[in-house]
């Protein structure tokens, strides 16, 4: 068994190259993914078949979408569906990474992100002299907008929670929250699979979204029951909802914040997480 850190306040990178290859949810593409370790700050993406080109640390700066997913553009290429990745890079502590894909999407796996966190403990995290710094907040920030928010309130350590609403009774209202540790992360909200309705599915594939969604892949909702059961948890999809939170955060660092997201959208986190960037001082190169 992976001994995760005890808390975030250090710097690890993963010990070892550890690759991982699946479908991605929007583009039904086959998508491949390494990552390497790096003693450099942050995450920092590359392209596998740019072996020679330098990797491009990530920010908030660079969203260019935020349909189902967060997208990024880093100069003439595009990355969609990064959450789930970074949340698991983020909710294990690893702070230090270079990602290389190949592909226009993040392998999607289980829609969780379990199958990172596996990925990240077969080869374990080797620990690296602290110089980590995390955005703090110095007063309140909320953005707000489609009938939602996402606030974060200045804390000593990182405390995240969400609520949904939803009109089909399997769903209903959800609240989750829970004060984060690398541990509690791995058994309390990496599991947790992206969900969707049954009634959109047919209208997103038609407007080329979901192409790799799949009930092995995602929880699918119709009224009153599940497509798909069992859930994982009685509450998996307010859960999911706090892995793609962590995950959005995840391209500021995670901060020393009490975090709440009422109805949040990648819209709203990733927004928070610009907000949170312009209070905090950039990565060296």
């Amino acid at each position: 068994m992976t001994a995760w850190p005890v808390d975030y306040a250090g710097d690890h990178t993963i010990a070892a190259e550890v690759e991982v290859h699946g479908v991605g949810l929007h583009s039904g593409a086959h998508c491949r993914l390494r990552l390497l370790p790096s003693t450099r700050p942050g995450y920092r993406l590359g392209w596998l078949d740019q072996p020679v080109a330098q990797a491009q640390p990530l920010s908030p700066a660079q969203v260019c979408d935020t349909t189902l997913c967060t997208a990024l553009q880093l100069g003439d290429r595009r990355l969609a569906t990064v959450e789930h990745l970074l949340a698991a890079l983020a909710g294990t502590g690893v702070t230090r990474v270079e990602i290389r894909v190949e592909g226009p999407e993040v392998p999607l796996l289980d829609g969780s992100a379990l199958p990172w966190v596996e990925a990240i403990a077969s080869v374990g995290l080797q620990a690296l002299p602290s110089q980590a710094t995390r955005p703090e907040p110095r007063q309140p920030v909320t953005v707000h907008g489609g009938g939602g928010f996402v606030t974060a309130l200045p804390a000593a350590d990182l405390q995240l929670g969400a609520a949904i609403e939803f009109a089909e009774p399997a769903i209903g209202r959800q609240v989750f929250s829970l004060l984060l540790t690398p541990a509690r992360f791995v058994a309390e909200i990496a599991p947790a699979r992206t969900f969707g309705l049954r009634s959109q599915v047919l209208q997103l594939r038609a407007a080329g979204l979901i192409q790799g969604g799949a009930l092995d892949n995602a929880l699918v909702c119709d009224g009153a029951q599940w497509l798909n059961p069992p859930l994982r948890y009685g509450d998996e999809p307010v859960r999911h909802k706090i892995l793609d939170l962590l995950g959005d955060l995840a391209l500021v660092g995670l901060p020393r914040a009490q975090v709440f997201a009422f109805r949040g959208s990648h819209r709203l986190h990733t927004a928070l997480a610009a907000a949170l960037a312009a209070e905090h001082a950039p990565l060296p190169a």
